[in-house]
């Protein structure tokens, strides 16, 4: 039995590391190394239940999945290493920059403007390290 459930946890993380490195990349793994020197089993426990188990489940997408996760890291605030990681996998799985940034105005009339500049600004940086800078300002429909 113990082999088993060994064997369960063995392939719901190798499941969820798959997941995350197709999302994520090397931002996901680094999170993930960062974490083997003081708690090895949080790091286990993201991958396997997070991505292998939650991540995984079919009723939305990946960029669905990311435009909720960017939504509540801005409106959690003090998560912007999170934030930083996660705007990468939201365009790593097709979100636009102009689409992230719209999520962060939208995310300012229920959260504040502070937590959504915090968040626009990570979101500058990352654009900015992919060579995605300047974001074009989407036609509003009002003249």
């Amino acid at each position: 039995m113990a082999d088993n459930a060994a064997e369960t946890r063995d392939q719901r993380f190798d499941r969820g590391l798959e997941i995350l490195t197709r999302i994520d990349g090397e931002a996901g793994q680094r999170v993930i190394d960062s974490l083997s020197d003081i708690s090895p089993e949080l790091g286990h426990q993201i991958v396997a239940w997070g991505f292998g188990e939650i991540y995984q489940r079919p009723v939305l997408p990946p960029r669905d999945r990311q435009l909720v996760t960017l939504g509540i890291l801005t409106a959690l605030g003090g998560a912007e290493a999170q934030l930083e990681v996660h705007i990468n996998a939201a365009l790593n799985v097709g979100l636009t920059p102009e689409q992230i940034t719209e999520a962060f105005l939208h995310a300012a009339g229920y959260c504040g403007f502070p937590r959504a500049l915090n968040a626009t600004f990570v979101a500058k940086k990352v654009f900015g390290e992919r060579g995605l800078l300047p974001v074009s300002a989407p036609e509003t429909g009002t003249a």
